[in-house]
């Protein structure tokens, strides 16, 4: 099953995690063969919002809504259950400074893959 892990940390904690230690991180998920897709993110004041209301797009800049936390990045894995994706979440990197969010991916009706 496809888990989404998304890398929240606040900007000042994020920046003093090693990116090597990441990169290290990264290739050992993706030689398991557990890692579909994962990146990191620029910092937050690079975000646009855009919203969609009565037709008409709203467009504003920055995050959806202020927080402690910022969505620093994410990895896309492969687990047999919610157990296995938590002990990989466990594993990254920012996990010490910052949370994971571990979220079960949706299939939609009607998509192949």
């Amino acid at each position: 099953m496809k888990y989404l892990c998304l890398v929240y940390g606040q900007e000042e904690k994020m920046a003093t995690v090693d990116d090597a230690h990441c990169v290290a991180f990264d290739k050992q998920l993706r030689d398991s063969g557990r890692c579909h897709a994962s990146d990191a993110l620029q910092p937050v004041h690079t975000a646009t919002t855009v919203r969609v209301r009565e037709g008409e797009v709203h467009v504003s800049d920055g995050p959806f809504a202020e927080t402690k936390e910022q969505l620093a990045g994410f990895y896309m894995i492969e687990a047999e259950n919610l157990d296995e994706a938590i002990e990989i979440a466990s594993q990254i990197p920012p996990a010490t400074i910052g949370s994971i969010e571990v979220r079960p991916v949706r299939q939609l009706e009607g998509r192949t893959l």
